[in-house]
């Protein structure tokens, strides 16, 4: 990332963290966890920029106006803001909104991803029949610098409000092992797995992963659970 580029959001960040720079492969198996992902980083990203807090399981938008910037969080922003029995009782439940939204998010994510050439996304089939997106590290390589920042956040014990949302939720979606893997570096896969408990957001994406996971639809997680990512 030049000096005079944006930042990337949390959701680009974490997407970019999903892939191997080597292989260029997704790291983790077939399943949603990095759609949930996706959706989670959405919610970090309005909280930290002070659009949204949780009230009792429940995503409550408290700064609507003016929309963000970035057109990606306005429009879940608005999502989070329709009026409706949602908005009523105080917002939606967080983990279902993580769960419905995190299609369509992961989706535009990936897009903008692709148009600067960090992804390349394809559409392939199933035996021949079934059509599923592909997803793989494209020409452009933003893969390695986001390791890069994601070390170099680590080093310094997660210790800004964003770089603790962003290992919370790669820990969420069941990655701490490949960015961090190991024996040794099992007690930092464990403190990523506490700010899972920690955070909110975070939380729901892990609440969705494990999930899909009891119900056979793959795609590990360690946010929480008995594992440690990898090691």
């Amino acid at each position: 990332m030049t000096p005079d580029a944006p930042r990337p959001t949390l959701a680009e960040e974490l997407l970019l963290l999903c892939f191997d720079p080597d292989s260029g492969r997704k790291l983790m198996r077939a399943g949603h966890s990095s759609a949930y992902g996706v959706a989670g980083a959405a919610l970090a990203e309005l909280r930290l920029a002070g659009r949204v807090v949780e009230e009792h399981g429940r995503v409550r938008v408290t700064n609507p106006l003016p929309p963000p910037d970035d057109p990606l969080l306005a429009a879940a922003l608005e999502s989070l803001a329709q009026p409706g029995k949602d908005a009523k009782r105080g917002g939606p439940r967080t983990a279902r909104w993580v769960r419905s939204a995190s299609g369509r998010l992961e989706e535009a994510w990936l897009a903008r991803l692709a148009e600067s050439g960090a992804v390349r996304v394809e559409t392939r089939r199933f035996l021949g029949l079934f059509p599923y997106r592909h997803a793989s590290v494209g020409p452009v390589d933003l893969t390695t610098a986001a390791r890069r920042r994601f070390e170099l956040a680590r080093r310094g014990g997660f210790a800004d409000p964003r770089a603790r949302a962003l290992a919370a939720l790669a820990s969420a979606i069941g990655i701490s092992g490949s960015l961090c893997p190991g024996w040794g570096r099992r007690p930092e896969r464990q403190a990523m797995r506490r700010l899972v408990r920690t955070d909110w957001a975070a939380r729901a994406v892990h609440k969705n992963v494990m999930s899909d996971n009891a119900d056979g639809g793959g795609g590990a997680a360690d946010g929480g659970g008995g594992g440690d990512g990898g090691g």
